[in-house]
């Protein structure tokens, strides 16, 4: 084991148990990756549900950065200390959006070593060969999906950022401009990386971006009945 992949077991092996488990009791490599994906999005609910609130708060204020703009249009570096300080104001946190992928990179990269090498993190021998199972039209989970998975995971890759750009802030020193190259950026990378890596951690991110989709397709429902009561 490298020394990479003992940082990693940390994650990797508490993932594998589970994994083990959710196998042990469905009987499906493919299904039980499903519901593993959607156990982890489930316990990352509070971050996005704090994402949401961060994205709603910040369209209140909106016509004050608006209006900083209007005022600060030919001088960019004052634009910015004003920003700050209405961010600091209002107390948002305009990262806050990036928490989300900063907590789940580890997860991601401890799942591609659990998957890449799976006898040094799941002690049970089954799971040894059920990581090569079939699933769908994919013939084994540990090796890449040439396009189809790729492209379903970019496209929902692809829709995620566009609902995310909705509700981003008003360029200010040109992260707009940023935010529209990386909703094409980041689908075609992760379709270019999903022809490369195992299809278990595609499907991963699949169903993963999908889930978070309909976390937020139905936080703002909630929100809308409530502006209408």
């Amino acid at each position: 084991m490298t020394t990479y992949e003992r940082i990693m077991s940390v994650i990797a092996i508490p993932m594998g148990w589970i994994l083990t488990l959710l196998y042990d009791f469905i009987n499906n490599y493919g299904i039980a990756l499903i519901v593993f994906t959607i156990l982890i999005r489930a316990c990352l609910f509070p971050v996005y549900n704090s994402q949401i609130k961060n994205s709603a708060k910040l369209k209140e204020f909106q016509p004050k950065m608006q209006e900083l703009q209007r005022k600060y249009a030919n001088d960019k570096e004052t634009l910015n200390i004003k920003m700050m300080e209405l961010y600091k104001e209002e107390n948002f946190n305009p990262a806050g959006g990036c928490l989300p992928l900063l907590i789940q990179m580890p997860i991601i990269l401890a799942f591609f070593v659990l998957i890449r090498n799976p006898i040094a993190f799941m002690s049970d021998p089954q799971m040894l060969m059920a990581v090569h199972e079939s699933f769908l039209w994919i013939p084994d989970l540990s090796q890449p999906d040439p396009w189809i998975l790729p492209i379903l995971a970019g496209l929902a890759t692809f829709f995620s950022f566009s609902m995310t750009q909705t509700m981003a802030s008003p360029d200010v020193g040109g992260t707009a401009g940023m935010m529209k190259m990386m909703r094409f950026f980041f689908p075609i990378m992760i379709v270019w990386m999903g022809r490369a890596f195992p299809s278990a951690l595609t499907l991963y991110w699949f169903i993963g971006t999908l889930f978070m989709i309909g976390q937020t397709l139905l936080m703002n429902k909630i929100k809308e009945r409530k502006g209408l009561n």
